[in-house]
């Protein structure tokens, strides 16, 4: 376990220091951006549920005016250095445009069959892995209290009920930014509003309004040199109609 973290550690440390000198993935041109960043994380969790162990996640971003796409995916250590078990593999690609100082309305695709899964192209709806989700997200324009709230809808795909027709399953997240003593705070609720795709959530999890997510993450820029920081964040996560619990360290890569 200490080889992993030390492994882990100057991983981190390199792939920071080198996208410093990456400063030109990040580029304006206009109205036009590219943008890359990349996070360590020792567990992933999604939405207050387990999904798998340390994981490596990059982002790869777009932008043009209020218009941006996204590419993000996750890939676990575990599965990548076992000849047994295949890689925990995800791949999200979101389009959203953003209305004025309004709402921001996006539309993604969520694929997690994992390496060596293939069929990412099959999109027939009872054959497909991909979830596709539909979300709509806003900030109260308050200053002080800058309270955002995030209604994602799965409208196709694989998120179906035991009966094999589409769930329509939902997700609500609130969360709330803030500072104490120069550190910045971040705190989640997230709820499923009624019931879920026992294909989406790993089973079937609840029958109607359930809490899965509270959560209260840190972060912190760790000073190595006079002009190079690393950000870390670490989260506590508290999923209470699993009854479950999960504390994650995350490192964020970024030029």
């Amino acid at each position: 376990m200490k080889s992993f973290v030390k492994k882990v550690t100057v991983l981190a440390v390199a792939f920071s220091m080198a996208s410093s000198t990456l400063a030109n993935a990040q580029e304006e041109d206009g109205k036009v951006n590219f943008s890359v960043q990349g996070d360590l994380v020792s567990s992933y969790i999604w939405r207050g549920f387990y999904q798998t162990g340390a994981s490596f996640q990059p982002t790869l971003s777009l932008g043009v005016g209020n218009f941006s796409l996204t590419a993000w995916g996750s890939t676990d250590f575990q599965g990548a250095n076992s000849t047994s078990m295949p890689a925990a593999k995800e791949i999200d690609l979101t389009a959203a445009y953003k209305f004025g100082s309004g709402p921001t309305l996006s539309v993604a695709s969520l694929w997690w069959a994992g390496q060596g899964a293939g069929d990412y192209f099959n999109f027939k709806s009872h054959e497909t892995a991909h979830h596709f989700e539909a979300g709509l997200a806003y900030t109260l324009p308050i200053e002080k209290f800058p309270l955002s709230i995030t209604w994602n809808f799965m409208f196709a795909g694989q998120d179906k009920d035991e009966n094999g027709n589409q769930n329509y399953s939902s997700y609500v997240e609130l969360n709330f930014p803030f500072t104490v003593k120069g550190v910045d705070l971040n705190a989640t609720c997230g709820v499923l509003p009624y019931d879920a795709g026992v294909t989406t959530y790993g089973g079937d999890v609840n029958s109607g309004f359930a809490v899965t997510n509270v959560a209260l993450k840190v972060m912190k820029d760790i000073k190595i040199t006079n002009s190079f920081s690393l950000p870390i964040f670490t989260q506590a996560i508290w999923n209470p109609r699993m009854e479950d619990a999960h504390l994650v360290l995350g490192i964020s890569l970024r030029p």
